[in-house]
């Protein structure tokens, strides 16, 4: 139903900041919303990912020179470092632990100057992006005096409070969905009982993020009108490159310790229709698109969302779209024998599965609900099925309770899924959490003392590094060590040495000791660190 708007001369400016290029789902989702509602607004989308660095800010300047926007709308994705692979500034986990465990003084030297560069680096890209929004608007002013902001994305929902502080006054901060703040706001309505604050004029409700967004089902995002509004569209489809981004679901029920997805998407999982999702995906199909990344926080977030699931892919598998690659995140505990049976049909080449740990006791001291037992069976099903392609299983090392005996369990379930897909198809990525926000993890941190009230979580000096990348002793030197020799001996294929390494050192449990963990009488609490 369309919506007549109290401000019809809203010129709408969505401005992605740089990020690795990422097909932008956020602002194209947003921009089909307001346009489905609000057809005479008019909309533009701005895209710094697809433009050279050097060229950030002139780029912006002649977009708002051109359009002159009454309204701007920045997605910020990134900011958190933390993570097992290189970044633009290097590797910050190599770096990270030269320094801290490195008995080479040359080796932590090379640390220290690669932890150097990439705060530099991270503190760069900082700041440049909130140049970039006080540039935006005070650009945009020129033209419209009455010109507002609003900041979202991936990166605000889970920084919203610290980034406040430096924000533009009357910005509008939002956290997580942004389709009915912006209905509300075109609309002349208040707006402020949404997931947001406004920089200068209120202070964030305790716990907004923990508030639950208002439901919204989707309907297909209208790429007809997207080519018209955003111009660099077709640089995410050239060469055939890119997997693009195609949203099935939103909200994660599962409470998994140290993931902040369920909080910003919040636990009710809320499914669009299976027929908007294959108009969507017909949509890039028929201009070429054949890689597609489903970008569900869980593509099958619990059992009972099998059904929906098994209704998407037979009616993708209707659709005729036969020569078709598809990935996502997927809990392998609630696959079933036809689900693996049309996941192969429907040309899934990749899947990532977070298990976290292969010792069934630690698994549930994470909260994360899941039965190993179960996804060792589901993925047996799936090879039989046919599956014959790339597996990425994510393990978090000394997260809660880690021993050597866990460790052993983790190889052995690792090797069985080795067994089940082959050696070459199961790429385990080692992983140190970075310790998130608004999560269980923080929340025994504070606790415990080991960070204090009022901390910012976006400081990477190297004291605060140390907390943050939760790697505690009295394990966190022997991994560190570990990790040091699988980065000299392999660094190409780091997750497979770390993996044979732990194996030399420590030896390879008997599986059913993974799959087993009796229920203790009094849960031990979470690991101290040091």
């Amino acid at each position: 139903m369309e919506v007549k708007a109290s401000l019809m001369e809203n010129r709408i400016l969505y401005v992605r900041l740089p990020c690795n290029p990422i097909f932008p789902i956020g602002v194209v989702y947003l921009s089909d919303h307001v346009h489905k509602l609000f057809p005479n607004i008019e909309q533009r989308i701005f895209d710094l990912g697809t433009v050279p660095p050097l060229d950030y800010a002139q780029a912006l300047d002649r977009c708002i020179d051109e359009f002159k926007p009454t309204l701007l709308v920045f997605s910020w994705r990134d900011i958190q470092i933390y993570a097992p692979v290189g970044g633009r500034g290097g590797n910050p986990l190599q770096y990270t632990f030269e320094f801290f465990y490195s008995r080479n003084p040359f080796l932590k030297l090379r640390g220290a100057i690669g932890l150097l560069r990439i705060a530099s680096v991270y503190y760069g890209e900082l700041w440049r992006n909130l140049g970039l929004v006080k540039r935006g608007i005070k650009r945009a002013k020129r033209y419209n005096s009455n010109a507002r902001i609003i900041v979202g994305g991936g990166a605000v929902s889970v920084f919203y409070e610290q980034l406040g502080k430096s924000l533009p006054k009357g910005t509008i901060v939002s956290v997580g969905e942004g389709e009915t703040l912006l209905t509300k706001l075109l609309s002349g309505q208040e707006f402020r009982d949404e997931r947001c604050y406004v920089v200068g004029e209120d202070k964030p409700r305790d716990r907004l993020i923990h508030e639950q967004p208002t439901p919204l089902e989707k309907t297909a995002c209208n790429y007809d009108y997207i080519e018209t509004i955003w111009p660099e569209f077709k640089y995410y489809l050239q060469d055939g490159d890119f997997y693009i981004g195609v949203q099935t679901k939103r909200g994660c029920p599962h409470n998994c310790c140290y993931c902040v997805y369920t909080v910003v998407e919040g636990k009710q999982v809320r499914i669009n229709p299976a027929d908007e999702v294959v108009a969507e995906m017909q949509q890039l199909y028929d201009r070429g698109v054949r890689n597609f990344w489903f970008t569900d926080a869980q593509f099958i977030p619990a059992r009972r969302f099998i059904d929906d699931t098994i209704e998407l892919l037979q009616k993708i598998v209707d659709s005729g779209m036969k020569d078709i690659h598809w990935a996502a995140y997927i809990r392998a505990d609630n696959l079933t024998p036809q689900l693996c049976d049309l996941m192969v049909k429907t040309g899934m080449n990749y899947f990532e599965i977070g298990i976290t740990s292969g010792s069934q006791e630690l698994v549930r001291k994470m909260r994360m609900g899941y039965n190993l037992r179960t996804v060792l069976q589901n993925c047996r099903d799936l090879k039989a099925a046919g599956f014959n392609d790339l597996v990425s299983v994510n393990y978090s090392f000394n997260v809660i309770d880690e021993r050597p005996e866990t460790i052993r369990q983790t190889i052995a379930y690792h090797r069985e899924l080795e067994r089940i897909f082959g050696a070459d198809k199961v790429e385990p990525a080692i992983f140190f959490i970075g310790l998130q926000p608004h999560t269980h993890l923080e929340e025994y941190a504070l606790k415990e003392g080991i960070l204090k009230p009022g901390y910012d979580p976006m400081n990477i000096t190297p004291w605060t590094v140390q907390k943050m990348l939760w790697n505690p002793e009295p394990l966190g030197s022997f991994f560190g060590e570990v990790c040091l020799q699988a980065w000299r001996q392999n660094p190409n294929d780091f997750g497979r040495e770390v993996m044979n390494i732990l194996e030399e050192r420590l030896g390879c449990a008997n599986l059913e000791a993974a799959l087993s963990a009796p229920i203790e009488v009094q849960q031990k609490q979470l690991a101290t660190i040091s």
